[in-house]
């Protein structure tokens, strides 16, 4: 987890406290019922938050222009979130 303030640099990690993975667990392992899931997609963008949206899909798209660019970008990704999550988060 990186925090970042005053007197910390930003690539510092810092380890989370029992608690906090545990709520990340579950916040991880939750399962949506079909109307929660429903209702949250049913939720509209606003504008600002949709701009934004389609402003990051044009640069990715740019920057990634072929479907293999795209999955070698998602892969590597990943890899590098499992590799720098907890292992109380991993497994």
């Amino acid at each position: 987890m990186h925090i970042r303030n005053e007197s910390r640099r930003y690539d510092e990690h810092v380890t989370p406290s029992p608690e906090a993975l545990a709520r990340i667990r579950a916040l991880l392992e939750r399962r949506m019922s079909p109307e929660e899931f429903r209702a949250a997609l049913a939720v509209p963008l606003g504008e600002d938050e949709e701009e934004e949206s389609r402003s990051l899909i044009r640069w990715f798209r740019r920057r990634y222009p072929t479907p293999a660019e795209r999955l070698a970008y998602a892969s590597r990704a990943y890899r590098r979130w499992l590799a720098a999550a907890p292992a109380a988060v991993r497994s």
